[in-house]
């Protein structure tokens, strides 16, 4: 089977991958610019409702559609053409997670680590599922899922324990038996879709604080 990962796919994933600079702000934002966790929160969902704003004029707004497509087309898969962008529904993720953050420090982390994970273990999963693919369930792959696992044990091994502040606000030793269990919780959750009656819900809406929640309640 040929690889399908295209240039496309690949600019798509490292914009989303961008995307990382949101649980940055969550968790690093207060402490750098000296705010509090409710305005960071408050400037998380400002962006949502900024990008919602967007969505809305793009979708009933012919000239403007157009316009958008013209220059960001090629970063969107054909059905967004019809529907809200990935893009919008990772900073919906963002907003659950920057309202989980405002529980404690400990939830925080847990946010930060959440929704980090997910943020790049969805791009390497599509990127592996894209290039390596062969075992396809729906539409996703057994290889791309594996990819997301082992780099989310990878990241929550070696790089979370080596950020500034994060293990005395995570409160505690990030087990073996936290990173295999958060790091299942985001491969399970991004590999098996969840539907409401015909409706799948996208992933990057609500993967983020589930994983969080997860991350706070085995901590």
């Amino acid at each position: 089977m040929p690889s399908s990962l295209t240039k496309e796919e690949i600019n798509r994933k490292l914009l989303h991958g961008l995307a990382v600079v949101l649980p940055v702000g969550i968790f690093y934002g207060p402490d750098s610019f000296e705010i509090s966790r409710a305005v960071a929160c408050l400037i998380i969902s400002t962006l949502f409702a900024f990008s919602l704003g967007v969505e809305v004029v793009r979708l009933n707004y012919s000239p403007f559609r157009f316009w958008f497509s013209s220059h960001f087309g090629s970063m969107m898969r054909e059905s967004e053409s019809k529907q809200l962008t990935g893009a919008t529904y990772v900073l919906a993720g963002s907003v659950i997670c920057s309202l989980i953050s405002l529980y404690s420090e400990s939830a925080a982390a847990a946010a930060f680590l959440g929704l980090t994970l997910f943020i790049l273990g969805d791009a390497v999963a599509a990127l592996v599922g894209k290039a390596f693919g062969r075992i396809k369930v729906g539409s996703k792959t057994v290889e791309g899922a594996l990819g997301c696992w082992f780099f989310c044990v990878l990241t929550a091994t070696f790089v979370f324990p080596q950020l500034p502040t994060f293990m005395s606000d995570w409160g505690g030793h990030l087990s073996i038996v936290h990173i295999m269990g958060i790091s299942a919780a985001v491969t399970l959750l991004e590999f098996i879709p969840i539907r409401m009656g015909r409706v799948i819900l996208n992933d990057n809406l609500y993967v983020p604080g589930i994983v969080a929640m997860v991350a706070l309640i085995i901590r």
